[in-house]
């Protein structure tokens, strides 16, 4: 199960990704909406480092318990 989430946790970037290029796209016809795009993004970018380091911290937890 551990490797799934790994492959997973991508999603968040790629739907980041996605998100600023749609505020990018609306920058010039709706800032407000852009801006609440700019900030999804970076909140999901935030979501992706914070479960990577998680993950990290309880796979070597994991393979010390093998040990």
């Amino acid at each position: 199960m551990n490797k799934l989430w790994k492959y997973i946790q991508f999603g968040y970037i790629i739907i980041a990704v996605i998100l600023f290029i749609e505020g990018v796209l609306r920058f010039s016809d709706d800032k407000n909406k852009a801006y609440l795009y700019f900030g999804f993004s970076l909140f999901l970018v935030l979501i992706f480092f914070l479960k990577r380091f998680f993950r990290k911290k309880v796979d070597k937890r994991n393979q010390q318990n093998l040990r």
